[in-house]
């Protein structure tokens, strides 16, 4: 997609009005007012792979806010995640303020009021994508909202060059990503922000329900892992082995029922992305823990009713 850049003529008022108008149609409704910027100037850069749309947002000193009044009940429920690469700004929601300098992100929830000031011409790289792509516990996003993230220790300096290619790359993304790549980038993003949550509250505070949500989220986030098992995921959160198989078999499933679900969904998604159409059926089958060829066929073919090689040929048919 072409980038997006305020008129060079007309009046700062009138190019903020037009920028108000791009953000809205480019995010989700919002308001537009002026900063300490005699010249107001602007340029938005966007792609979307899968369901996650990436933008690249230059601007001189202004603020977005998403009133109560632009929040309707037909409202998409998406998150917002902004890596600040250059400038400051300042991210207000749920009565909480993140102060993020280059390096820092934040994430925000467009089903409530928020507002996002620059005092100075600031470049951000801003992630949108569904709530539920985020596997992050209902509990876990509130307590992350308007929150500084460094990417400058643990995860995030993983995160921090990852993120920075893809604002790098903005311009090429749409015609070289995948709904895989998708995937991963809010994968990434799921990881720094579990880490930044900090330690797992005891169960008893935290309730059943939660506590499942926060299993399966972190039996997602380490579905590559070929040692995760019952007693990593247990020990993980500070419960014994047979609360675990209590809680899941609550949801109808079983520990390694769940995994072996998902990694299948994983291998069926890579062996159906044209992107990978490259990589041997058996290395798709070990990256998502089964080493086995013929295991491998046989459990995939048991969940789909066809074989991984059938699968694939549907991709080329």
């Amino acid at each position: 997609m072409p980038p997006i850049t305020t008129p060079p003529d007309g009046t700062a008022g009138r190019r903020l009005d037009f920028w108000r108008d791009v953000v809205s149609r480019s995010f989700v409704p919002l308001e537009a007012l002026p900063g300490d910027c005699s010249d107001f100037r602007a340029e938005l850069r966007t792609a979307r792979i899968g369901a996650v749309q990436v933008s690249v947002v230059t601007a001189e000193a202004h603020r977005v806010a998403r009133t109560r009044r632009l929040i309707g009940s037909d409202a998409p429920d998406v998150v917002k995640v902004s890596l600040l690469l250059a400038g400051h700004c300042v991210l207000t929601q749920a009565g909480r303020q993140a102060e993020l300098t280059p390096g820092e992100l934040a994430v925000y929830d467009t089903r409530y009021p928020y507002a996002l000031d620059t005092d100075r011409r600031s470049r951000n790289l801003v992630l949108m994508f569904p709530r539920a792509m985020l596997r992050l516990p209902e509990r876990d996003l509130r307590r992350m909202t308007a929150t500084t993230v460094s990417c400058r220790e643990g995860v995030g300096t993983l995160v921090r060059p990852f993120l920075s290619g893809l604002a790098r790359q903005v311009d090429e993304l749409e015609s070289v990503g995948t709904s895989r790549l998708a995937e991963n980038v809010v994968d990434v993003v799921g990881t720094l922000l579990a880490e930044h949550a900090g330690a797992v509250p005891d169960p008893g505070d935290e309730g059943p329900a939660l506590l499942t949500d926060r299993i399966l989220a972190y039996m997602e986030q380490h579905l590559a892992d070929p040692t995760l098992d019952p007693d990593r995921i247990a020990a993980a959160h500070h419960i014994s082995r047979r609360y675990l198989y209590k809680l899941l078999a609550e949801q109808g499933q079983t520990v390694s029922g769940r995994l072996r679900e998902r990694r299948l969904a994983r291998c069926h998604g890579d062996l159906t992305d044209p992107a990978l159409a490259h990589v041997p059926i058996s290395a798709i089958g070990g990256r998502w823990g089964f080493p086995d060829p013929a295991h491998f066929s046989h459990v995939f073919k048991t969940a789909y009713g066809i074989s991984p090689r059938e699968a694939r040929a549907l991709l080329s048919a």
